[in-house]
């Protein structure tokens, strides 16, 4: 039987390639923990989806990480190993690709970077965003983890001595020689066709994000009952972690179109005493009944257009750029958790990774099951907090329309009309 581990740099990643499975009914588990027994997975576990958490780390680190993982799933009896990278090639993807080709004692891996339903696709070696190359694209400017390189080999021998084979679209899959071996694709049906050619045996060791893995998941025939749709609260609240200008659209998108949006201020999301003051209290009070009374609404850690109250926030107290990321997460991680004990209904709407890990790690979550996609990138699961099932749908900061948030809104009756949701 075909058990497959994939290891996912951060959450939403994790999710939204574990749903790639979850669609056809695989039994798919979504775990938090870097250093996972693998022995303790359930038997009847198909695909288990590792949130490794290296996106952020050191080249060295993450590759540790990543080869004990490797390691320890071929010991537990796992078959098929799938490295899943950012769709826009961020983070430690050389290290990280080494790292499963020398845990698993392989000369050779095959790697498929494209999602085409995003608009992001592999030509003659280079890597596109919405036709745009990555490093000149939003991802070369993002203020944590910025591309540097446009051409997938560069970004591999950036941190890996391995060496990498490139093939076009009219060529033949193959990944028998060593090396790590990165194909073009354009188009689902390409992924696909490279993943027939390669065939089971040739995907064993295998990588790329949730564009080849809806392939693997055809590929490998892992399937089982559908998902089924649960009731939604028919509310949205958004807790907005992400700095993306996609995400930023969506924001502005939403608030048009009549969304209450409040932006936090430098205190409010990066000050632990904040949250046990009478201010905090105050302020959880109305946008509780805010959100209660409107159906909808965005809490944000972004600065208003044009502020820049943060940065200097974070200058005046020593604060690097590491400190922000991990401070502000975490402080909306718990603001929710208080949100949730002050009673809010709601289906929240999480942006980016990391926001995502904190709010689990705040409500003492480690395992999730993704039921579905509700739209591209935007996947659907729950948890148990205090005894009550809570419903939420993590997004990538950079994934989606920009309308998003208001369809999803609709969708589930949160907003002017109701419109099916399928998943």
């Amino acid at each position: 039987m075909v058990k497959l581990l994939i290891v996912a740099d951060d959450f939403t990643g994790a999710l939204d390639t574990g749903v790639q499975f979850t669609a056809r009914g695989a039994r798919t588990c979504v775990v938090t923990d870097p250093a996972y027994d693998f022995s303790r997975a359930k038997a009847e576990t198909q695909v288990l989806v590792l949130d490794a958490e290296t996106r952020h780390l050191t080249p060295e680190a993450a590759y540790s990480v990543v080869r004990r993982a490797v390691e320890g799933a071929l010991r537990a009896g796992f078959t098929h190993i799938y490295k899943k990278t950012d769709s826009a090639l961020r983070g430690n993807v050389g290290a990280e690709l080494t790292a499963v080709l020398d845990g698993a004692g392989a000369e050779s891996i095959s790697f498929l970077p494209a999602l085409p339903k995003m608009d992001r696709i592999t030509r003659r070696g280079i890597h596109y965003i919405d036709g745009v190359p990555v490093a000149e694209s939003v991802f070369g400017r993002d203020p944590f983890e910025p591309v540097g390189a446009s051409s997938v080999a560069e970004i591999i021998a950036a941190q890996s001595e391995v060496p990498v084979a490139l093939h076009g679209l009219e060529e033949t899959a193959s990944a028998g020689r060593p090396g790590i071996h990165v194909y073009d694709a354009e188009s689902d049906s390409d992924l696909l066709r490279i993943g027939q050619r390669l065939g089971r045996e040739g995907l064993r060791l295998s990588a790329g994000c949730a564009g080849f893995a809806a392939a693997l998941a055809e590929i490998l025939d892992l399937r089982g009952a559908p998902p089924v749709l649960p009731d939604l609260v028919p509310a949205l609240f958004v807790a907005c972690g992400s700095v993306n200008p996609v995400t930023l659209r969506q924001m502005a998108e939403a608030e048009a179109h009549g969304f209450p949006h409040v932006h936090l201020s430098p205190p409010q999301k990066l000050d632990p005493a904040w949250l046990k003051s009478a201010d905090c209290a105050a302020a959880v009070g109305r946008w509780l009944e805010t959100a209660e009374r409107e159906k909808r609404f965005i809490l944000d850690v972004n600065d208003p257009g044009g502020c820049d109250g943060t940065d200097r926030y974070a200058k005046e107290r020593g604060l690097t750029t590491e400190d922000l990321r991990r401070g502000i997460s975490a402080q909306l991680g718990r603001l929710v958790r208080l949100l949730l004990d002050g009673g809010l209904g709601a289906t929240i709407l999480c942006t980016g990774g990391d926001t995502l890990l904190a709010l689990m790690g705040a409500v003492d979550v480690a395992e999730l099951i993704p039921v579905c996609e509700l739209d591209a990138g935007a996947v659907l699961t729950d948890f148990v907090y205090k005894g009550k099932t809570h419903h939420i749908i993590s997004k990538s900061g950079g994934f989606g329309e920009p309308d998003l948030f208001y369809r999803l809104a609709l969708s589930m009756g949160a907003g002017d009309q109701e419109e099916d949701v399928i998943c």
